[in-house]
């Protein structure tokens, strides 16, 4: 456990996570303009203001640390040379925003050494954070209440509870679902952004396989939670899904899950 990790700290990150939510919840609650990036994602004066939030308070944190955003690649120079760094989606889920569905979150993720060991996801419509870091377990907060998240195991014969993506459907996928299909029966579930991951941990659902185009900072939050709540997020070549080559901004494909251990290269 890194002693510097402490439930401060993740409290510290929560609050700035919430603060970021409820910037976004303003622009949420009215008419709002759309531009679009080089790579014709949307962006959005919500996608703007979290990510001031977010920079500005990390900042001030102890010690400090580079930090990563979608909002500002070209800022960032690289981890520290203990190969720690901040990884930020100030508003993961933009089009689900745009769409008004609610599936939408804040990921702000602490990496040491390719790891993530600590992330914290909040959901503003819902108002609920998912928080999980090295050596702390993993916890959901709403209404309140705080409850330790801990994975489900699936059971051979029992069906899988899959999620998929909402607005990024995969031509792979159908394929690799028929497969896992011979093994035992698959329910669908579609939801949006970094929520996955929260749902596995939570233990609602087992799996959620991405045969699709992703960044680091879509993932790396919700990773560590899952993590700390008892699951695993791998590459189909079995690896541990890592986040130390900042130079390559785009994830393989992946599986997170919650199931145990299963040599996913079979499938």
């Amino acid at each position: 456990m890194n002693e510097w990790i402490d439930t401060k700290l993740v409290e510290a990150v929560a609050a700035i996570a919430r603060e970021a939510g409820f910037a976004i919840m303003r622009v949420y609650q009215r008419d709002f303009s759309i531009t679009y990036k080089a790579d014709e994602s949307p962006l959005t004066e919500a996608d703007a203001a979290a990510h001031r939030i977010i920079v500005t308070a990390l900042a001030q944190l102890k010690p400090v640390m580079p930090i990563l955003s979608e909002e500002d690649i070209e800022g960032f120079e690289g981890p520290d040379r203990q190969g720690r760094y901040w990884l930020v989606d100030p508003l993961d889920g933009t089009k689900e925003f745009i769409k008004r569905n609610g599936d939408f979150s804040v990921n702000i993720a602490l990496i040491e050494q390719g790891v993530p060991i600590l992330g914290v996801v909040y959901a503003p419509v819902t108002d609920t954070l998912w928080q999980g870091a090295r050596g702390l377990g993993a916890q959901r907060i709403h209404d309140g209440e705080q409850t330790r998240l801990q994975v489900r195991r699936h059971q051979p014969g029992q069906p899988w509870h899959l999620l998929r993506s909402r607005s990024h459907p995969s031509p792979d996928m159908q394929a690799w679902i028929e497969k896992l299909e011979q093994h035992d029966p698959v329910t669908l579930e579609s939801v949006g952004s970094s929520l996955k991951f929260c749902r596995i941990a939570e233990g609602s659902a087992d799996i959620y396989p991405r045969l699709g185009p992703t960044s680091l900072w879509d993932t790396a939050a919700a990773h560590a939670v899952l993590n700390e709540a008892g699951g695993a997020v791998v590459r189909f070549d079995g690896q541990p899904l890592g986040y130390a080559d900042t130079d390559r901004l785009l994830n393989p494909w992946f599986i997170a899950h919650g199931i145990g251990e299963i040599d996913w290269t079979h499938f």
